[in-house]
């Protein structure tokens, strides 16, 4: 297995646990997605399906499908961030129904919410896919 071949896997893993612990929170732990929850949600879903099929086949060009659903979601997930820990950021809000967008449903050491768990996701699995290069002969 190359370095490669490690880095997508990783990814892929990465975001199997993201999906999996969205799925978690709402299903398992009743938490009501609030609108940028479901836009980040929209973002991460299709790379675990993408990254699982690119890592069995050893597709290394799936970065540049992938790259644009996790750099998006990142910046979803940190204008999420924002609006939860830095007060009166955002006046535009796109949670217009529902739970509110700054609400904090889990909130650990201060600073770990559920947005950041995101953006950590999506940061790791753009770096892995910058990382996952095809050796050149």
């Amino acid at each position: 297995m190359t370095r490669s071949s490690i880095f997508l896997y990783v990814a892929w893993v990465i975001s199997l646990i993201a999906t999996g612990g969205s799925l978690f929170y709402s299903i398992g732990l009743g938490f009501v997605p609030c609108d940028m929850c479901w836009y980040q949600r929209i973002a991460m879903y299709p790379l675990a399906i993408i990254l699982g099929i690119a890592t069995f086949r050893s597709d290394f060009n799936i970065r540049w499908y992938a790259l644009p659903f996790s750099i998006i979601g990142a910046v979803m997930a940190a204008y999420h961030y924002a609006l939860q820990k830095i007060p009166g950021f955002g006046s535009v809000t796109p949670c217009q129904s529902g739970v509110p967008c700054n609400a904090e449903y889990m909130n650990v050491l201060g600073f770990i919410t559920i947005p950041f768990q995101a953006l950590v996701a999506f940061l790791l699995i753009t770096v892995l896919l910058f990382l996952a290069k095809p050796k050149h002969n």
